[in-house]
């Protein structure tokens, strides 16, 4: 049986169809979930079977419905940090030649993936259950092995070979459910065909993970983290598996089985590399103490929780804890006690970024707009080009009836950030509150676009359009653009016949 072959020319329609296969791909190595479908890995070891252009289009379809389906983080101050964390193991590491995008979502659940094109996706809960920073870097490494070692059009490949009439059942099984409305009846089918198939992909399975770890830990210590923190984060889930009787393990040790050998040959990887006691950032803690005070449902007793973990000395950073506390206190509105803890950060570290941010919205939540602008406006001017000060203050602009002014300031950053959802929905809100109309469709419908919404977007486009004054220029280019999403929904439409 001959490979799935791609030439210069691939059609859309082609690159939508392996999408689904790709969907498809993830549950043949994992235990599929009705309300919690895992996602793939991707990669090709030659890169006969699809071109780096067509994987990053690919890449961004994927993007596209992970962002209509999950929770992406959209906080510039989290988007800030994990992108930092990636681009630095990307950067230092001689194994990673391509792009990459990192993206958190919030979920409880401890897992990651990585999907085509470079698309590497890190779950909250991941996040909070690290003990170091090295820790976390080593699931994203890990992951970055995945891609560069392309994993899963290797077993897409080996899959095509050995057991097509399967796939097409399974696919038959899913889509059935999908057309009832009822996904989980297709998916209990699909997992019923996947039984008879599941034992012959797990050595290919094994041997990926394998190989992730290896090229992980190379990684990690290119990038200057500890080389130990892979083995030691893994090893740590994989005791979890000792306290579950049933099948209902975490996620994570479904898509990366952990086994004594596997643990023990990447300890003795590790072993090749020199100690590295590398101190955690404080970005990091920051970080652990939003997703944390985010997991909490009653506000009061995370202020009690942070608050009684200050007093007792329970915390790996006092910056972090203390930065957790203002959080907690700003949501249960305890704006005074907030502003007291804040103060307190700022004078420690007046130039961190995450206290002016919180500070300002603090400030703007107790009717001292003005004065958190100014706050937000200075800080920008000390780091130029930052995301996270040009969003909030962007956004403050836009509160304060000063549209105007925050759309050269977002337009700016959407150069470097063309898939930006978040700067899109902002752009939307300050060219309408400006009363330029046309342009606030035009931003909504990208902004519905690059969150999985074709057909919302396709109405902005059309509601734009409508408007006589456009130029030639304007028309001519929304026109195309509308002709291209119109094109993309139809495609998809009939896959999904």
């Amino acid at each position: 049986m001959q490979s799935l072959m791609f030439s210069p020319q691939t059609s859309s329609k082609q690159l939508t169809m392996l999408v689904a296969i790709l969907f498809l791909l993830s549950s043949l190595v994992s235990t599929v979930h009705a309300q919690n479908i895992q996602l793939p890995e991707m990669g090709d070891p030659s890169g006969s079977l699809i071109t780096p252009v067509e994987e990053r289009r690919l890449g961004q379809a994927f993007m596209r419905s992970i962002r209509n389906t999950k929770d992406v983080v959209t906080d510039p101050l989290t988007v800030s940090y994990v992108e930092s964390l990636g681009s630095r193991l990307v950067t230092n590491s001689s194994q990673a030649n391509q792009g990459f995008t990192f993206f958190l979502i919030s979920d409880p659940q401890v897992n990651a993936f990585a999907g085509p094109g470079g698309y590497i996706g890190v779950y909250s809960g991941l996040v909070t259950t690290t003990q170091s920073e090295s820790e976390l870097a080593s699931v994203l490494a890990h992951e970055i092995a995945h891609v560069t070692q392309k994993h899963l059009i290797r077993t897409y490949d080996a899959m095509n070979r050995m057991s097509l009439p399967a796939a097409a059942l399974m696919l038959a099984a899913l889509a059935v459910g999908a057309a009832s409305k009822n996904p989980d009846a297709g998916i209990a089918a699909a997992t019923g065909i996947q039984a008879g198939m599941i034992q012959r992909q797990i050595n290919f399975t094994r041997a990926h993970e394998e190989e992730a770890d290896r090229i992980g830990i190379q990684i990690l210590a290119d990038a200057d983290f500890d080389s130990r923190a892979m083995p030691t984060f893994f090893s740590r889930m994989g005791k979890v598996n000792q306290i579950y009787d049933s099948g209902e393990i975490p996620e994570f040790l479904r898509t990366h089985p952990v086994t004594t050998n596997r643990m023990a040959d990447a300890y003795a990887r590790a072993e090749d590399y020199p100690y590295r006691q590398r101190a955690d950032s404080l970005e990091y803690h920051l970080l652990r103490a939003r997703l944390k005070v985010a997991e909490q449902v009653n506000p009061k007793e995370a202020v009690i929780a942070f608050s009684k973990a200050l007093k007792e000395g329970r915390y790996r950073n006092e910056l972090g804890q203390r930065y957790g506390l203002a959080l907690a206190l700003i949501n249960s509105r305890d704006y005074q006690a907030a502003e007291k803890e804040l103060k307190k950060l700022l004078q420690q570290r007046p130039e961190q970024i995450d206290f002016i941010v919180t500070n300002a919205l603090l400030l703007q939540q107790t009717n001292r707009a003005r004065e958190g602008l100014k706050k937000l406006q200075q800080a920008l001017d000390q780091n130029p080009g930052s995301y996270p000060l040009s969003y909030y203050l962007a956004e403050g602009l836009i509160s304060n009836d000063q549209p105007d002014q925050a759309i050269p300031v977002l337009e700016a950053q959407l150069k470097g950030r063309p898939d930006d959802v978040g700067l899109y929905r902002l752009l939307a809100r300050a060219a309408g509150n400006a009363g330029k109309n046309s342009l606030g469709h035009q931003y909504l419908a990208e902004y519905y676009y690059h969150s999985g919404n074709l057909k919302s977007a396709q109405q902005q486009l059309e509601i734009a359009l409508r408007n006589s004054n456009l130029s030639y220029y304007d028309n001519a280019k929304m026109a195309a653009r509308l002709k291209e999403i119109k094109q993309e929904a139809q495609e998809q439409k009939e896959r999904k016949q």
